[in-house]
């Protein structure tokens, strides 16, 4: 199974709310999820702050669904 199908179900949520989330319609998240269009690296991290799991964890890096520390570099996300 796909992990952003995977979480998102953990957490009972469906494709609407995390497309509303990034902002996009329900169709592109679906294609997300299965692997049919690739996620832009800002909505890869916009999901996992919002999930509070690192992108590893969401791109199958690491089993690991702990985030690592916050940066120390001050940025805009």
């Amino acid at each position: 199974m796909n992990r952003l199908k995977e979480i998102r179900e953990d957490r009972d949520l469906k494709q609407k709310d995390l497309s509303e989330i990034l902002n996009v319609n329900q169709v592109t998240y679906s294609y997300y999820e299965i692997g049919k269009r690739q996620i832009p690296i800002e909505s890869l991290k916009r999901l996992a702050r919002f999930y509070n799991v690192s992108v590893d964890y969401l791109l199958y890096m690491t089993d690991e669904r702990k985030p690592y520390p916050k940066s120390k570099i001050i940025n805009k996300d």
